[in-house]
This record gives structure tokens, C-alpha cells and sequence, in this order.
């Protein structure tokens, strides 16, 4: 007979341990998974609000339709020359260089281009935003290069504008 083991447990620990390690990693997994999952859904979640709420801006409410219908809104008119307004133009479709050719675009027309850079993001329609107090400059532009979506600064501060008055964001 060969030798008994030296107590009850001695089978019974090593694989304890065992599943309590499986365990760990696999719950470290999992929260990994969680964490990178929700990141990618909020993401997507994220987008999809941003294109609803241009939608929204873009399609009054039947009631609005009513009122402008009714008696439309007063169009500020522009205060400063164009020669004297600034225009930050920003690239937001991700093509290389569709920001160069847009500032060249808005040059052409007679305002001043201040930065030409990448947006923080891309966006799906091309529009104008304008500082407080801009809102003739923002649409005259707007009208300028046939941007239709023109609005006061959303997601910018103005401080973040430098110089410009007014912001081109060129869309896909």
C-alpha cells in the first residue's frame, strides 16, 4: 500500500486556488469588455444625437412653420465689411485639404481667413456658426457659399475663436 495522504485537503486547495484565480482574470475580462463596449456605444450613441439634433434645427415644428408662416423673422443685417470679417475655417469630413480649399473658397468672396484646421469632430453637413453679436456676418456668409445651416456657437466657446468672428465648419 503506498502512502495515504497527509489530510483531507490536500486534494482540495490547489484547486481552489485555481478558480479563484479563473475567477479574477475572468471578471477582470469582463469589466475590460464592459469598459471598451460602453466606450464604442456611447460613441455611436453620441452621433447619432448630434445628427438628430441637426436634423431638428433644420425642420421647425409645425407650430414654428405656423408662425414664420405668419410673419417671418427679422434677419439681422451684417455690420462689419466683409473685407474686415474673419473666418476660422474648419475641415470636418476628413478629407486631406478640404479645409486649404475651403479657405481659398471663403478668401475668393472677400473676407479674411484667420486658422484653417481639423474640427474636433466630423460632421455630416457643412454649417456656419457665429460669435454673439455676429449673427448678420454668420448669415451673409452662410449665404455666401450656400450653407444653409447657420447658427450661433454650439460646442465652441468664443474664446476659442481667436480673431474670427465667425466659424465655416465644412461638412461630408
Amino acid at each position: 500500500m503506498d502512502h495515504p495522504l497527509p489530510g483531507p485537503d490536500a486534494l482540495i486547495r490547489p484547486w481552489r486556488t485555481a478558480a479563484y484565480i479563473a475567477a479574477a482574470v475572468a471578471v477582470a475580462e469582463l469589466f475590460l469588455l464592459v469598459v471598451i463596449g460602453g466606450g464604442a456605444l456611447m460613441g455611436a450613441l453620441s452621433d447619432r444625437l448630434q445628427l438628430a439634433a441637426q436634423e431638428r434645427v433644420l425642420s421647425p415644428a409645425p407650430q414654428a412653420k405656423r408662425a414664420t408662416a405668419l410673419k417671418p423673422a427679422p434677419v439681422p443685417s451684417a455690420k462689419v465689411p466683409r473685407s474686415r470679417t474673419v473666418v476660422m475655417v474648419l475641415n470636418g469630413n476628413g478629407r486631406t485639404g478640404a479645409a486649404a480649399v475651403a479657405a481659398s473658397q471663403v478668401q475668393s468672396r472677400g473676407y479674411k481667413v484667420g486658422t484653417v484646421g481639423n474640427a474636433s469632430r466630423q460632421i455630416a453637413r457643412s454649417l456656419v456658426m457665429y460669435k454673439p453679436g455676429f449673427a448678420g456676418e454668420g448669415n451673409r456668409l452662410g449665404k455666401d457659399l450656400g450653407v444653409k445651416l447657420v447658427s450661433p456657437l454650439d460646442g465652441m466657446r468664443a474664446g476659442e475663436l481667436g480673431r474670427a468672428h465667425v466659424v465655416f465648419i465644412l461638412g461630408s
